[in-house]
């Protein structure tokens, strides 16, 4: 796996993530994200090892924010997720054991991303896609801040429980 594999990773989180928040409003926009996977997934040097670790961090990722849903942190339309709400949690999982596995270890570096990436990405992405944040900005931002300092080392882990995950990531970027 090589710097190539790992940029072009990272291009792929970004496109997912305004494939899936534009979906919201606009549905064909979500028809990018399929296609970007089985993209990923074919060019994925360890496969098997992927698919496990994205069946691993989506579900937990569609737990939390159905969750957050329930509680009244979000008002979406649907219930309990958005398909692009879920979508966008098998984006994420697609980089967790590529471009962002530089974040699993020492866990603070996961704990840093997750307080100030997680809020900042739920904010953007409510906004483009019209999801109602009832407490309002700011203190959606602070509930989300602890819970993401929490959630992306947990999510990281378990990317990284798959066979071949981000320790043989953090090996090959070395190399």
């Amino acid at each position: 796996m090589g710097r190539r594999w790992l940029i072009g990773n990272a291009l792929w989180l970004q496109v997912g993530w305004w494939a899936c928040v534009l979906g919201a409003r606009c549905w064909w926009w979500l028809l990018i994200v399929p296609l970007g996977l089985a993209v990923h997934l074919w060019r994925c040097p360890e496969r098997r090892e992927e698919v496990r670790a994205l069946l691993c961090v989506a579900p937990a990722g569609w737990l939390l924010d159905s969750s957050l849903g329930m509680m009244g942190v979000f008002r979406f339309e649907q219930w309990p997720l958005p398909l692009w709400l879920a979508l966008l949690w098998l984006v994420l999982a697609s980089g967790l054991r590529h471009s962002l596995a530089w974040a699993a270890h020492p866990y603070w570096r996961a704990a840093m991303l997750g307080l100030v990436g997680g809020p900042l990405a739920y904010l953007a992405g409510a906004r483009l896609a019209g999801v109602e944040l009832p407490l309002g900005p700011a203190v959606t931002a602070l509930l989300l801040a602890p819970l993401w300092a929490l959630f992306m080392p947990l999510v990281l882990r378990l990317a990284d429980a798959a066979p071949g995950g981000a320790s043989a990531a953090r090996a090959a970027h070395r190399g």
